[in-house]
């Protein structure tokens, strides 16, 4: 299945703001000591198994670099690949390819290492109805691409930004509280702020679950909840709401969780703490 990337807008936007930070056209080495008509063809190899993400920034990467650069993938995003796997090709003028290597690499790696294990999360709650979130614990400036390797992973993108969906938090709560309004309230006064706006609701407690299933939000968050309590939760609830468990749900834990019947289990690590995929450049110069 193919999976739609960011725009190119956003991904040449990033891409010239990560170039500009390495200032790739000031390259001193490369400048210095290789002369601009050699040739060079590199390729992008997977030294460990994961899941492939990012090639599609890398390609940019490069021709931004120079519009003369041939970029050719081997494989798709989101494929799962073995270690000593090509997977894409780049061919052309040796400065650019050189003075865009670390970039591309750090995408390249990044975005993998997300998909990588966003997949192994999804990978551990087969046969259940439970679906892997991302969350808003992305690195700054670069959440589309991430959320974009959490979907190249099979998980799914559930609150891109503070516009698209209504969360009470538990500071909200306390807002509403000291502000002498009930929750049921403040749920209907941000259907009349935004109509068609989601409403989620974060407890993390029994009792608070009860308040929230009178508010009628269409999600309720079970923060940081033993898995007995998501299992009484799911009792309560009854399908009136959608649940969403999240809080220190490890690798380890995830199954267990999903079990609960949950329909959603959100996850921060799955972009602020996936360590990279170790993918490397081989380049070959040409006479």
């Amino acid at each position: 299945m193919l999976i739609e990337p960011p725009p190119v807008g956003t991904i040449t936007s990033v891409v010239r703001t990560a170039l500009s930070e390495d200032r790739a056209g000031d390259d001193v080495t490369t400048q210095a000591v290789v002369e601009p008509g050699l040739a060079a063809r590199g390729r992008l190899v997977a030294r460990e198994a994961g899941v492939a993400c990012g090639l599609v920034v890398a390609r940019y990467v490069f021709t931004t670099l120079d519009e003369g650069i041939a970029f050719e993938t081997h494989v798709n995003e989101g494929d799962e690949v073995e270690g000593g796997t090509v997977l894409a090709s780049v061919e052309g003028p040796a400065r650019a390819i050189l003075s865009g290597e670390r970039t591309a690499l750090n995408f390249v790696q990044r975005l993998s290492g997300v998909a990588t294990i966003t997949s192994r999360y999804v990978e551990a709650t087969k046969g259940t109805d439970c679906v892997i979130l991302d969350t808003r614990k992305t690195t700054p400036g670069l959440r589309d691409l991430e959320k974009y390797a959490v979907r190249c992973g099979g998980g799914a993108n559930h609150r891109r930004d503070l516009a698209v969906m209504a969360m009470i938090k538990d500071n909200h709560r306390e807002a509403v509280a000291r502000q002498g309004k009930t929750l049921a309230q403040a749920v209907a006064t941000i259907r009349q702020h935004a109509p068609e706006t989601p409403v989620e609701v974060e407890v993390d407690t029994l009792a608070q679950l009860r308040d929230a299933l009178d508010a009628q939000p269409e999600w309720i968050l079970l923060d940081n909840m033993t898995t007995e309590q998501l299992r009484e939760a799911v009792a309560i609830v009854g399908g009136r709401a959608r649940l969403e468990a999240s809080g220190g749900i490890t690798l380890e834990r995830v199954a267990e969780v999903a079990a609960t019947g949950v329909d959603a289990i959100s996850s921060g690590a799955l972009t602020h703490s996936a360590p990279a995929l170790d993918i490397a450049l081989d380049i070959e110069f040409e006479d």
